[in-house]
């Protein structure tokens, strides 16, 4: 039995940038190196959605960012709509993020594990820049209108 790659975030990036997705410019990638290095990707088909991926421990997780909490019209009655609605984003969940010195923030994430395969990597990605565009447009109605 052969072992399983186990993903970390640099031979992620390497892998990545040989893809198709990469290399022809729809989305662009960088290494974020820290304690806990990540990838910053941004989906250029998807109005430039900026979308992270850290592969940490036995997960990666794929994650954007949704909005503010503060720009919920209506807290309750939005979190139970995404709790109803959740069969709409295939792959992906929608939850909480208490950002350091910022307000909490709604975001929408997948995640895998770090043996998964590069197409599943990118199947992750791609499905989840689209989830994004589709809950913009599905949870409208409980947002503040901007000026």
């Amino acid at each position: 039995m052969t072992e399983a790659r186990v993903w970390n975030a640099r031979s992620l990036a390497e892998a990545l940038s040989g893809t198709e997705l990469f290399s022809s410019g729809e989305a662009q990638i960088e290494l974020i190196e820290g304690a806990e290095a990540s990838l910053y990707v941004i989906m250029r088909e998807y109005g430039d959605l900026p979308v992270f991926v850290a592969p940490q421990g036995e997960q990666i997780i794929v994650e954007a960012l949704l909005w503010p909490e503060s720009d919920v019209t209506d807290a309750t009655a939005f979190n139970e709509e995404v709790l109803l609605s959740r069969q709409l984003f295939p792959l992906s969940s929608i939850g909480l993020l208490n950002l350091p010195g910022e307000e909490r923030c709604y975001s929408m994430f997948g995640a895998l594990s770090t043996t998964s395969s590069l197409a599943s990597v990118l199947h992750e990605i791609e499905t989840l820049a689209g989830n994004v565009i589709r809950a913009t447009e599905v949870y409208a109605g409980y947002l503040k209108a901007r000026a």
